[in-house]
């Protein structure tokens, strides 16, 4: 076979093999999982976010109160960069990040849904070299203000330990770890080093759960309660 035509036949191979993947991954295995597991969509609790497809994802875990400049400023003095929205450009910029160990320090998240909205904000705290490994946090700012009628931001704090397939759906996706209490505490605590948190309290969550799993098919384990700060006003920046 002449090589330009065998490059034609491996490129139309090609082609129609993302094609079957796109469909099957993004479109048929979401609507199985939700037949398979339907059992499982009466224990949605309203402190839990779902992915577009309507699966479970990450709860609700973490909350600020304050306005949104004071979270964002909050953030950046705590070393914590702003994710970018999902776009082309950026989900190029963050594949490149992981496959050649280069930085991203904005890298975005995917989508989850909380009240029937995506995210409002979301920051993340980088680990080693690339976006491969992060620490992120997503907020919804919340239906219900916080005391004195300010803004409450509710969320969802996780660690990405490594890019790979969704267990449930096969979709590429960032896999989390599994102790969700752990980034709930860095996220509140590198907030309070830098001096942003004037006081602390605790709401009731999802509640204890031992064999959590996410969106993504990742296991998680949490004690189910939501640490919120309350942002100092006038911080230092």
């Amino acid at each position: 076979m002449p090589r330009r035509r065998w490059m034609r036949v491996a490129a139309s191979s090609a082609a129609a093999i993302l094609i079957v993947y796109l469909l099957v991954c993004y479109f048929i295995m979401p609507e199985l999982w939700v037949f398979h597991d339907r059992d499982r969509l009466v224990d949605f609790s309203k402190m839990v976010t779902t992915t577009e497809q309507d699966i479970p994802g990450d709860p609700i875990n973490v909350g600020l109160v304050g306005s949104k400049e004071q979270v964002i400023r909050a953030f950046a003095a705590a070393a914590w960069d702003p994710a970018d929205k999902i776009t082309l450009m950026s989900s190029v910029e963050i594949g490149l990040s992981v496959v050649l160990d280069r930085p991203d320090l904005d890298a975005p998240v995917s989508a989850l849904l909380f009240e029937g909205r995506k995210q409002d904000l979301a920051f993340e705290k980088p680990v080693g070299k690339s976006a491969d490994e992060r620490h992120h946090v997503r907020f919804w700012m919340a239906e219900t203000p916080g005391p004195d009628g300010v803004p409450l931001w509710l969320g969802s704090a996780s660690f990405d330990r490594g890019v790979g397939f969704s267990h449930d759906t096969g979709q590429i996706t960032h896999h989390i770890g599994p102790d969700l209490d752990a980034d709930r505490g860095l996220v509140i605590g590198d907030l309070q080093n830098a001096g942003q948190i004037a006081l602390t309290y605790e709401r009731a969550g999802i509640g204890a759960t031992k064999v959590g799993r996410n969106g993504g098919g990742d296991p998680y384990f949490t004690d189910g309660k939501v640490l919120v700060g309350v942002l100092k006003t006038g911080a230092a920046q």
